[in-house]
C-alpha cells in the first residue's frame, strides 16, 4: 500500500459456542469446531483455524445500476484437524444456502463469522469443498485507522480492495494473509454498456450469453485474500508484453487515460530495474488498475496489477511494483509484520531515486531522521516491529521508519552483501508467509559476523529517536 503525505495511517466467542453446541447434536463425533479467529494481534477475529485454504472459485454477478452482487463461492481447503464445525468470515450480504462435499450444511451467522456445521464431520488432512451461493449490496469497511476499503462504488461501477480485512466484504474465506491460495474470479456484468471487469492473474477468456458479458480470471500463484481485486467500469484497456515475454495488463479510466500514460509507460523500465535488484518476477504477469475511487487516498499492491485512486506518480509505480515480490510474494505472517512489506515498498522509492538521478538513499534517510521528509517527526511515534494499535499499522514507523532499518542493514554489511540479502530473502520465501523473527534470523545467519543488536533494539523495536551521529 502506499498513502500520500500528509495521510499517516465478542461476536467471535458467540460463534465458537454455537460451534460447539451444533456439534454436540451428533452423538459420537470426535471432531471439534475450528477457531473462528486467529489470534492476530490486531485483528483477532481475522481469519479462522482448523483449515487451510487451497483455491477460491469464485462467479460473481455485479448489476452497477442495482449495486447488487450474486456470488457462488467455491471453497477447496484442507483440514488441519478434525472438524465438527468451521468458519469463513464474510461481512454482509446474505447467505442462501451452503453446502460441503456437494451435501446441504447448516449454517449461522454472528457478525462477520459464517459457521458452517458440515453434514458429516471432516477429518484431519482431508481436503473439502464447501460452496456458499450468497447476494446482497456489498458494504464498503472502514477500518481501524479510517482508511474505506471493501467494496466501493465509483461513478460506472465498483472497486474491490482488501487490506487490511476488507476482502470479506465481498467473498466468504480466510480472511488473513497467512492462508493464501490461488483463484478462479468470473464476473458478470451488464453486456449492453462499455462495462470491463478486471481481477488478478492473467484473463483466460470473455463470454456472453443472455444479455451479460463474463469476464474470467485465473491466478496460479498463491495470493493472500487481501491483494484479491475485483475492478468493474469503462476502462481503457492497454495489452502488451515485456521483452521477456511477461504479459502486462492495464486498465484506466478514460478519464485518468492522458494523465496517466507517461507514468504506465515506465512499467517495462521499473520491472527490469527491479528485476536487478529484488531477482526473478515472482508472478505471470503484471500491470495496473487506475480508476476514480472516492474517499480513497492510497494505492494497494493487489497482486500481479496494483490498483491506483487516480493518475499515479513513478514513485508510487514503483512502491506498488516492488510490493509485487515484499508483500504479495513473500507476505506477513501476521498484521504485525506488516513493516516486512511496505519497508521494502518504500526503501524501493529510495533505490530508485538514487539510481535515476535523485536523492541517494543516505540523502533520504538523513532527511527523514531530521524530520524533513513527507511524514516529519511521526516517523518515530511508535517502532516499526511493534505498532502501537491496529489503528496505525499504516502509518509513517511502519513505512519511513522500517525502510530506516533496511538502510542501517546496508551500512552495516555493504551493497553487495545487502543485494545479496535482499535477493535472498525474497527467494527463500517465495509464495509464502514470513515474520519479523525470520526475516532477523536471516539476516543474521546471511551475514555472519555482524552485529545487529543495535539495529534491532533501538532502531526495529526501540521507542522514540534512536541516536544517530
Amino acid at each position: 500500500m502506499y498513502r500520500p503525505a500528509p495521510t499517516v495511517r465478542s461476536l467471535a466467542a458467540a460463534a465458537v459456542v454455537l460451534a460447539v453446541a451444533l456439534s454436540g447434536c451428533d452423538g459420537g463425533v470426535r471432531g471439534t469446531p475450528g477457531g473462528s479467529g486467529l489470534r492476530d494481534p490486531y485483528f483477532p477475529k481475522a481469519g479462522n483455524g482448523g483449515y487451510d485454504v487451497a483455491h477460491y472459485d469464485l462467479a460473481l454477478d455485479y448489476d452497477p445500476a442495482g449495486r447488487r452482487l450474486t456470488g457462488t463461492a467455491v471453497i477447496t481447503a484442507r483440514a488441519t484437524q478434525d472438524l465438527s464445525a468451521f468458519d469463513l468470515d464474510l461481512q454482509g450480504l446474505d447467505v442462501r444456502d451452503v453446502s460441503v462435499e456437494g451435501k446441504a450444511a447448516r449454517f449461522h451467522r454472528a457478525g462477520q463469522e459464517l459457521t458452517v456445521r458440515p453434514h458429516g464431520e471432516l477429518s484431519e488432512g482431508e481436503t473439502f469443498t464447501t460452496t456458499v451461493r450468497y447476494s446482497g449490496a456489498p458494504e464498503t469497511v472502514v477500518d481501524p485507522g479510517g482508511s474505506k476499503e471493501g467494496w466501493l462504488r465509483t461513478g460506472d461501477g465498483a472497486v474491490a480492495l482488501g487490506q487490511p480485512v476488507g476482502s470479506m466484504a465481498w467473498f466468504p474465506g480466510n480472511d488473513h494473509p497467512s492462508d493464501k491460495a490461488t483463484y478462479d474470479i468470473s464476473v458478470s456484468v451488464p453486456a449492453d454498456g462499455k462495462l470491463t471487469a478486471v481481477s488478478n492473474g492473467e484473463l483466460k477468456g470473455v463470454t456472453s450469453a443472455e444479455g451479460r458479458r463474463t469476464f474470467r480470471w485465473h491466478t496460479a500463484e498463491p495470493m493472500a485474500t487481501y491483494l484479491a481485486t475485483v475492478a468493474v467500469g469503462d476502462f481503457q484497456v492497454t495489452r502488451s508484453t515485456l521483452e521477456n515475454g511477461l504479459p502486462v495488463y492495464v486498465a484506466v479510466d478514460p478519464a485518468l487515460a492522458t494523465g496517466s500514460e507517461q507514468v504506465l509507460g515506465k512499467i517495462p523500465e521499473i520491472m527490469e530495474w527491479a528485476e536487478d535488484n529484488f531477482g526473478p518476477y515472482p508472478f505471470s504477469s503484471i500491470g495496473a488498475i487506475v480508476d476514480r475511487v472516492n474517499g480513497v487516498d492510497y494505492a494497494l499492491e493487489t497482486q500481479n496489477r496494483p490498483t491506483f485512486p487516480g493518475e499515479p506518480d513513478t514513485s508510487t509505480l514503483v512502491h506498488e511494483i516492488a510490493h509485487q515480490w515484499y508483500g504479495d510474494s513473500v507476505t506477513p505472517k501476521s498484521w504485525r509484520d506488516m513493516w516486512l512489506s511496505e519497508s521494502f515498498a518504500t526503501y524501493a522509492e529510495w533505490l530508485w531515486a538514487e539510481d535515476h538521478g535523485g536523492r541517494s538513499a543516505q540523502e533520504t534517510f538523513e532527511r527523514v531522521y531530521q524530520g524533513k521528509g513527507d511524514n516529519g517527526t511521526d516517523v518515530w511515534a511508535f517502532p516499526p516491529g511493534r505498532p502501537s494499535s491496529a489503528a496505525v499499522i499504516s502509518d509513517a514507523p511502519v513505512y519511513d521508519r522500517g525502510a530506516m532499518v533496511l538502510h542501517k542493514i546496508r551500512q552495516t554489511v555493504g551493497d553487495d552483501a545487502f543485494y545479496d540479502i535482499v535477493q535472498g530473502w525474497a527467494a527463500a520465501h517465495r509464495h509464502g508467509n514470513a515474520s519479523t523473527a525470520d526475516f532477523t534470523a536471516y539476516v543474521e545467519k546471511k551475514a555472519p559476523g555482524k552485529d545487529f543488536t543495535d539495529i534491532w533494539k533501538t532502531w526495529l523495536y526501540g521507542e522514540g529517536q534512536p541516536a544517530h551521529p
